[in-house]
């Protein structure tokens, strides 16, 4: 199985955070941004970063910056359909997401997704906790790319609305404390991220 290609989410508008780059903000030493692609980067082949506006922001962490290709930024899965775009574009047949603001997602999260996906004709697997779904981190099929741009032109804003339209799986990572998917939208949440630590 070809090593997929990673892709961090970081395309929302962050206003439970009053705006801005939620990535951008100091979890003790390092940036949210810098933890999850230091959690990200050994599990694919190569890492980009889904975000709007001016780039040069983000050159620092020294990746391709991709923006939404639909305007109003619908969702999660504008920056999803983002990322298969740039993947088909350098030769990957996959890619796995993960959100900018969780950075203690699990270093085993991609080999769970592929294991998942076994026997799939299109790999299309979400991650799951005992607390449900987490769409923002997932294994996605380049494959279906035209499919996902004519829902989201179509209206469909929610993920698990299209992945449960193709059979889409969930790979079940079991919940510990801290939460692996705990992810920052406001300041309260940022506090508790640095007990976390």
């Amino acid at each position: 199985m070809q090593q997929p290609a990673g892709v961090i989410l970081a395309g929302g508008r962050a206003t439970r955070m009053g705006g801005g780059d939620k990535g951008l903000l100091h979890l003790g030493q390092e940036t949210l941004l810098q933890r999850v692609l230091d959690r990200l980067t050994p599990q694919v082949a190569r890492v980009a970063l889904n975000a709007n506006g001016a780039h040069a922001r983000f050159d620092a962490f020294d990746m391709p910056v991709i923006a939404d290709s639909l305007d109003n930024h619908p969702g999660p899965l504008a920056g999803v359909l983002a990322g298969l775009d740039w993947a088909a574009s350098e030769g990957y047949e996959t890619i796995v997401t993960a959100a900018a603001d969780t950075p203690f997602f699990p270093l085993d999260l991609v080999p769970r997704l592929q294991l998942a996906s076994e026997g799939m004709q299109h790999p299309l697997v979400l991650a799951v906790t005992d607390d449900g779904r987490h769409p923002t981190f997932g294994l996605w099929p380049v494959a279906l790319r035209d499919d996902l741009r004519d829902a989201l032109q179509a209206g469909l804003r929610k993920v698990v609305m299209w992945t449960d339209q193709h059979d889409g799986r969930t790979a079940h990572f079991p919940g510990s404390n801290p939460d692996p998917f705990f992810n920052v939208n406001t300041p309260e949440d940022l506090a508790t991220a640095e007990a976390m630590l």
